[in-house]
């Protein structure tokens, strides 16, 4: 190994770490495994703590899952699901279902691993599978484009907003985020590498475990069908008869252990029936949860304004020689043409899985904008995405430390950006 390449390779492994460094500090609230005060009271001190931290609505229903959970015992969820049919028969609103089995499931693990409270280990869940999305986030651009691809995008994942917002609640979204973007990579591994068994077996599990975490992941699955598709057209990879059959049979798999759990089929469906029906008469779905099919890109814009800005760009110029690009331009678009057209159930935290390829293309934009500057075309591309990633980190202090910003619906971003009073 040459002197130059070992010194790069050593500047890489520096990056590289102080990203996973900055990253986990960011995610991890300092009493995350003992639920008491860190006795390191700088580290607590310098963590820059969400200042909602009053308990939601989802949050405390979560919580009451894994106390049941904890105090019944697996064998006893059936009965967990149907104490939910039976409330929901009484309500007139919709309450989240004990369908989320596997974010539920690893609060329990967790509150029995650390002896934390079920909310602080739904949080800390929360926060891990953050971490971990950060982690497969750098792993699968390394696949795609190589080491610098994967760290300046790693760097730009580390402060995204959204991702260390969802990291410090108990919610599911960004624990849903790290399971979609595991079978995303995972398709595409497939279509690298087919008849793989090794890709095809972690893909099907994969899938299997979207469904557990999301009883509702359908939009998932049809973005991987619209990369099927057009993958006649744009060539990815090969799509074979094998990895056909194993995006059927994961989700298929995950229903049929949903069905078990839920205490059978007739069960589920009904849980499903209420679940989806009654949040039609939800005052706050209502009032929250609707808008036109640009809701979306409203909030995005609010949020990560540059971001969203450069990979518009990035989109515009897209031909068939730049597929990581495509491959990532119509995950987002199948997907987001499902969940713009739910009544009543838009809200950006759904959209946390977006945040991966967004960025990726916006440091496509990036890089293709530096090219014009071929003398300094390192130097700038690393200064943008060191001021890219400046601005985004500012955006969640101004969002969610400064104004106690919970819920991603447009009414609190615009109150949290002072544009509304």
């Amino acid at each position: 190994m040459t002197e130059p390449h070992a010194a790069r390779r050593k500047i890489d492994l520096i990056l590289l770490a102080l990203i996973f460094a900055v990253g986990i500090f960011l995610r991890f609230p300092p009493t995350a495994f003992t639920g008491s005060a860190n006795p390191l009271h700088a580290v607590e001190f310098l963590h820059p703590k969400p200042k909602m931290e009053s308990v939601g609505f989802d949050e405390g229903l979560y919580t009451e899952y894994v106390h049941k959970l904890a105090t019944l015992g697996l064998s006893a969820y059936p009965l967990i699901v149907e104490d939910y049919v039976e409330r929901q028969e009484r309500l007139q609103r919709s309450i989240l279902s004990p369908l989320r089995f596997l974010y539920i499931y690893s609060g329990y693990l967790w509150h029995l691993s650390f002896g934390t409270d079920p909310l602080l280990a739904l949080k800390s869940v929360a926060s891990l599978f953050s971490v971990l999305t950060l982690f497969i986030s750098i792993a699968f651009v390394w696949r795609l484009k190589g080491k610098a691809w994967a760290l300046a995008i790693g760097a730009l994942m580390c402060v995204a907003p959204t991702q260390i917002h969802m990291s410090q609640h108990a919610l599911v979204d960004g624990f849903f985020t790290f399971w979609a973007l595991i079978c995303l990579w995972l398709f595409w591994e497939n279509l690298q590498a087919p008849r793989d068994w090794r890709w095809l077996v972690a893909y099907i599990v994969g899938l299997a475990l979207l469904v557990l975490t999301k009883e509702n992941s359908f939009f998932v699955w049809v973005a991987l069908v619209a990369l099927f598709v057009a993958n006649h057209w744009l060539r990815f990879g090969t799509v074979t008869r094998e990895l056909v059959i194993a995006t059927v049979l994961g989700p298929l798999l995950g229903g049929v252990i949903l069905v078990l759990l839920a205490g059978g089929l007739s069960q589920t469906i009904h849980t499903y029936h209420y679940s989806l029906a009654k949040n039609y008469q939800l005052q706050y779905a209502i009032l929250t949860g609707d808008g036109p099919w640009y809701r979306y890109l409203v909030d995005l814009l609010l949020v990560s304004p540059i971001v969203l800005i450069l990979a518009f760009g990035a989109a515009f110029r897209l031909n068939r020689t730049m597929k990581p690009e495509l491959f990532m331009s119509i995950f987002i678009a199948a997907s987001y043409l499902v969940m713009c057209n739910v009544k009543y159930g838009m809200n950006l935290r759904y959209a946390n899985m977006w945040d991966l390829p967004l960025r990726f293309l916006a440091f496509s934009q990036i890089v293709w904008l530096a090219s014009f500057a071929k003398r300094f075309q390192t130097t700038i591309i690393a200064t943008a995405v060191v001021a890219l990633a400046a601005i985004e980190f500012h955006q969640y202090i101004v969002l969610a430390v400064r104004y106690p910003l919970y819920e991603l619906i447009t009414h609190d971003l615009l109150q949290a950006l002072q544009i509304l009073k």
